[in-house]
């Protein structure tokens, strides 16, 4: 016997599933529309925070993680449902004297809380989900502070080159007219030719790295080459140093310590799962039988069982009890990754910190002393040129180890930031020059 059953009901109680479900899961609806990577051509000079904004919204990455992210709601929608009625219809005979038909509904019914494992299970996957799109977040955020002071320190070493070239010229100067007027030798104007020509080959330097490096920060927001003026930032402005017991409380908040936890979690739900399976479920059955011969009809109650005789479901579940113990062995040794790399973090950026502050405090004043007294000194006859020299590259060495601490300690604040995810109360407010 066949059924037939017009495309026009069928299309209609599709369209009414669709906008229940949607109407009941709305955030579904956001995943129809599809996410543009087009990303904006700044031109004006750029704070971090526009930098982070614009990077956050281009990267595929995170695309992809709110695409699993959404995903995951379709398998919470899915545990939650019950298992489908089974109608059956069964005709004997092909005599309608003595014709005899049957019509059944059989309705299963779970045993053994396997609807509430699998709830579980599949929000345990939408944790997991959401930690990893935190994940990515963290990694993209420090991906493009460390990229965007590498861009601001680049900046202040190329100013600091260009005033070497200046000083460097003006020397050269000093010394072509001290030559011309018989008071030194003329291999001091060709000494000072070369400290000249050593600091444009520096410039140069400076300039490359500095393009290098604006490339890279463009390339963060998906734009081919670079059209913002400059990064606007405090070079000096180094990170505060957190606490040990501020990073000890963010460890255990850190998204892919969460990841882990939860997969444990997703792992025990299912394990529960497949121990749930074991129990057999239910079916009952309820129908009318009508029997043409003796002209009555007949109510049919019946309830079937699966007698787990040969398939206990033994092997399911020690590989799902096996599978949660490997997440707590690697919850253990994720915990104990991020404590190392987070403490060697911390230690980088106090290193760093250190290195600056002593730097802008007692070097920096001593190399600019000595080398203004030493080319004043040169003009009145009292220093050769090599002390000059020897003054103006110690004090752009000092000024370059400054720029590498200042670059250091922005670095080992966005590697933390990176381990531990979103950290506002961790980093507080920068400091202030050191």
């Amino acid at each position: 016997m066949q059924i037939t059953i017009h495309r026009s009901w069928l299309f209609g109680v599709a369209v009414t599933t669709s906008l229940a479900v949607t109407a009941a899961y709305p955030s579904l609806a956001v995943a129809q529309t599809p996410i543009s990577t087009a990303a904006a051509h700044p031109l004006a000079p750029l704070t971090l925070s526009a930098v982070l904004n614009l990077a956050l919204r281009a990267s595929p990455d995170l695309a992809v993680a709110r695409r699993e992210l959404e995903a995951t709601e379709g398998a919470v929608i899915q545990g939650q449902t019950r298992p489908n009625p089974v109608a059956s219809y069964l005709l004997e005979d092909a005599s309608q004297a003595t014709r005899t038909t049957t019509l059944q509904f059989n309705q299963p019914i779970e045993l053994g809380a396997k609807r509430a494992a699998r709830i579980d299970a599949a929000e345990r996957g939408r944790d997991i989900a959401s930690a990893e799109l935190a994940a990515h977040q963290a990694e993209i955020r420090a991906m493009v502070t460390g990229v965007f002071f590498e861009v601001v320190v680049a900046q202040e070493r190329s100013r600091l080159t260009q005033e070497l070239v200046e000083l460097s010229g003006r020397a050269s100067e000093v010394a072509a007219k001290r030559v011309q007027a018989g008071k030194v030798s003329p291999v001091e104007e060709t000494r000072a030719r070369v400290a000249e020509a050593n600091a444009r080959v520096e410039l140069s330097q400076a300039q490359s790295e500095l393009s290098t490096a604006r490339q890279r920060l463009a390339a963060s927001w998906g734009d081919p080459s670079p059209r913002f003026s400059q990064a606007e930032g405090s070079v000096d402005a180094l990170p505060a140093l957190p606490s040990l017991d501020a990073l000890q409380t963010r460890l255990a908040e850190s998204p892919n310590l969460r990841r882990a936890q939860f997969e444990i979690e997703r792992r025990k739900a299912l394990a529960d799962l497949e121990r749930a399976k074991r129990v057999p479920d239910v079916t009952l059955s309820l129908g009318v039988k009508r029997d043409e011969q003796f002209g009555r009809n007949q109510a049919l109650i019946g309830v079937s069982l699966t007698l787990p005789i040969f398939d206990s479901n033994r092997g399911n579940l020690l590989e799902a009890l096996k599978r949660q113990d490997r997440a707590r062995d690697e919850h253990l040794a994720i915990q104990n990754r991020l404590n190392t790399e987070t403490f060697a973090a911390r230690e980088r950026l106090s290193s760093a910190r250190t290195q600056a502050e002593t730097l802008h405090r007692e070097v920096l004043p001593g190399a600019q002393s000595a080398y203004e007294a030493a080319s004043k000194g040169y003009e009145f006859g009292k220093f050769n040129f090599l002390d000059v020299l020897d003054a103006q590259r110690t004090l752009f060495q000092a000024k370059a180890q400054y720029l590498r601490s200042l670059a250091d300690a922005h670095r080992a604040a966005a590697d933390i930031d990176r381990l531990l995810g979103s950290s506002p109360d961790i980093f507080q407010q920068p400091d202030v020059k050191p």
